[in-house]
């Protein structure tokens, strides 16, 4: 089980319990699951997906950044803005 929080600039998106996160990173897509090494990040325009016990959820990014330590994930990201 992994800690994810989001945060955008703002407010906190979401901050909670996860199976996996799903990250647009700038090299490409990468999934981060429990006990996943440590990790910092760049994020590019895309979608993060987590998966929680209620199911899966989607946020559309423009960009950001993600770091991972210990089972905590942390995205601050920039949300896209719909038209």
């Amino acid at each position: 089980m992994l800690q994810l929080k989001i945060v955008s600039p703002e407010k906190i998106e979401f901050c909670g319990a996860v199976d996996s996160v799903l990250v647009p990173g700038t090299m490409g897509q990468f999934e981060i699951l429990t006990d996943h090494a440590p990790i910092i990040s760049t994020l590019q325009n895309g979608t993060v997906e987590y998966t929680t016990a209620q199911g899966k959820n989607q946020l559309e990014i423009q960009g950001g950044f993600v770091a991972v330590q210990k089972n905590e994930v942390s995205l601050c990201v920039e949300l896209k803005v719909v038209e």
